[in-house]
Order: structure tokens, then C-alpha cells, then sequence
């Protein structure tokens, strides 16, 4: 049921025209892959659920604050508004680049070592589970590039002609998320130790 959550709230991402939403649900994708490796009981299943839980708490996070920021700005979460804003924002662009790729799951981030644990461990309690698994990963790849896209690319809508530049304590923010994320990438044994 865990790893059939997984497919139907990717699923619903895929659909989302809220940011907000599409967030939201991105972490409750995320948290099916934990419930299963929880419920599977390995050493191995809880070290990439704890791993998991801690790397993407800080990147879902970071991505409610980049949500944030463009809120702020633009008063809106609608997706197909808030285009463009790569031309106006690119350091921005640059954190949004960050946290999707981290939240994708990409090498050598933190989350990767957490879904690799969590995959091998429902792999090797039951082979056929790597086919929801693998779904669910190539459906979570396609939301994250779909809302950097929409975000980052094509042209700014003419309403949003004079926005507000960033604050240092924006940028502040995010260093704050994705510096403990760095920081476990090259240390996961802060982390793994625990179980294993």
C-alpha cells in the first residue's frame, strides 16, 4: 500500500498547477518510500528511512522557502504565472536548480544514499517491488524538472514588470538548508551509523 501511495501522489503531482501543492505532495511521495522501508524492519530499511527523512525534510523545506520567495513577489502559486523568473532571479534560479536536483534524488546528494538503501531493502524482501520503485523514481524526476521549468523558463508574464530583488536573508535561508545537505553528502556515516 506504501509503495502504491508512491505512484498515485506522484501521479498527483504530475497534475498540480499549485506550487504550493506540487511540493506538498512531492514530500508525501517521498514519505511512501519511508513507510515501506519502516515497515520491511532491515537494518538497512531504517538507515535509508532516517537518511531519507532527514534529507528531504531539508530539501522540502528549501523548496516551501523558494516557493516562498517567488510568493512574495509575483501573489501567486499558479504555476503558469510565475514563468520566467530565471531572466529576473538567476541567482535564485541557481538555488532552485539546487534544491531539484536534490530533491530528485541526484549523485552525490544525501537523498540518493537514502532511496538506494530504501530500494535495495524493498528489492531484496520482494524482486518485483523494484517495478513500483523504479516508477515512482522516474515519475519524481519528471515533477522536479517539470517544476523547475515552470518556474525558471519561457517568458515573464507582463504583469510582473517590477519585482522586488531578493534579500541576503533569503539567500540565507537556503545556504542554511542545503549546506547541512553538502555536509551530510561527504559525512553519511552521521547518519547511517545508527542503524547499521
Amino acid at each position: 500500500l506504501a509503495l502504491w501511495g508512491i505512484l498515485m501522489t506522484s501521479s498527483i503531482c504530475l497534475r498540480q498547477t499549485d506550487l504550493k501543492a506540487l511540493i506538498a505532495y512531492s514530500s508525501v511521495s517521498h514519505m511512501g518510500l519511508v513507510t515501506a522501508a519502516i515497515i520491511v524492519q532491515t537494518p538497512w530499511g531504517l538507515t535509508g528511512a532516517m537518511t531519507l527523512m532527514i534529507a528531504h525534510g531539508l530539501t522540502s523545506s528549501a523548496l516551501f522557502a523558494l516557493a516562498n520567495t517567488n510568493y512574495e513577489r509575483t501573489h501567486t502559486r499558479t504555476l503558469l504565472l510565475v514563468r520566467g523568473l530565471q531572466l529576473v532571479f538567476p541567482l535564485m534560479s541557481t538555488w532552485w536548480l539546487l534544491t531539484n536536483l536534490t530533491n530528485m534524488a541526484m549523485p552525490p546528494t544525501i537523498n540518493l544514499l537514502g532511496e538506494l538503501f530504501i530500494i535495495s531493502t524493498l528489492f531484496n524482501w520482494s524482486s518485483p517491488t523494484i517495478v513500483i520503485t523504479g516508477v515512482g523514481t522516474l515519475i519524481t524526476a519528471t515533477y522536479s524538472l517539470y517544476m523547475l521549468l515552470m518556474t525558471q523558463r519561457g517568458s515573464i508574464s507582463t504583469q510582473f514588470q517590477l519585482l522586488s530583488p531578493t534579500h541576503t536573508r533569503e539567500h540565507l535561508i537556503l545556504v542554511l538548508h542545503l549546506l547541512p545537505l553538502g555536509l551530510l553528502t561527504t559525512k553519511p556515516a552521521l547518519i547511517s551509523g545508527l542503524f547499521t
